[in-house]
């Protein structure tokens, strides 16, 4: 297969895999936009030449959106193949070459994040174990920091203390989310919505910086919602899946 790096001269021609659709599209948009400043500070994007979810995405984990200490390592934000493209050695082919690229960089090694068990939007930890990945710290209620080092003897990398405080002194909900995902331009704005409709406390954090990111009391920073200081899921929410929650929840 071939693979293609998003650049500043290509990135408004291609798609970015996970949202195909013309560049007025609000996902579309968010994303590029996104992508843009974080290829100024090293972020690869690399995908196949097909009309799918088929790439691979890292940065050097300085610049990472994540509550993570991991100097000199590379962190992948995320590695999706789905649909036909599973079972061809498409992942195999996108991690070699992250580790090829990392490696000549002269990276420590490489950092994930995953989870106790398989679970969307999260690597899957068995693949990351099969390829030679490490759980190196955890935090709640799920979530795994995987590494995998270049070297013997090498400084470990962890979640930062504000993972393990996750301190939230709002009431009611309170989501943290970025345009790291362009699923987040559609669906934050519409879940905020029905909260508002019925007068529910919903408090919306949106994450605009590294740094802000990077002191989050939670790993994914793409998505987290809690709900009176508990971690209610990562994954983005559509309309059914949050009035479920309500339901779940009496409200």
């Amino acid at each position: 297969m071939e693979l293609i790096k998003l650049t500043p001269d290509n990135i408004e021609q291609e798609h970015i895999c996970c949202a195909i659709a013309n560049n007025k599209d609000i996902q579309v948009m968010s994303k590029k936009n996104w992508l843009k400043e974080r290829l100024e500070e090293g972020l690869v994007f690399l995908k196949g030449n097909v009309r799918g979810k088929c790439f691979i995405e890292y940065i050097p984990a300085e610049y990472a959106w994540a509550p993570i200490d991991a100097k000199d390592y590379m962190y992948i934000n995320c590695l999706w193949v789905s649909g036909q493209f599973k079972g061809h050695g498409y992942s195999n082919l996108l991690l070699n070459e992250c580790i090829k690229d990392s490696k000549q960089k002269g990276k420590r090694g490489l950092v994930i994040l995953s989870s106790k068990k398989k679970m969307g939007y999260l690597s899957d930890p068995k693949y990351m174990k099969y390829k030679g990945f490490q759980t190196v710290d955890t935090a709640n209620p799920y979530f795994a920091l995987m590494y995998l080092p270049f070297a013997e003897n090498t400084e470990k990398p962890c979640f930062k203390n504000s993972v393990h405080q996750q301190e939230n002194k709002l009431n009611g909900f309170v989501l943290y989310y970025t345009n790291q995902c362009p699923f987040t331009a559609k669906y934050v704005p519409l879940i905020e919505n029905i909260a508002q409709t019925r007068g529910i406390a919903f408090h919306v954090i949106h994450i605009q910086s590294k740094e802000e990111a990077q002191n989050a009391p939670t790993p994914f920073t793409t998505f987290s919602l809690f709900y009176n200081e508990e971690f209610i899921t990562h994954e983005t929410l559509s309309e059914k899946k949050f009035e479920k929650i309500l339901v779940e929840k009496g409200l």
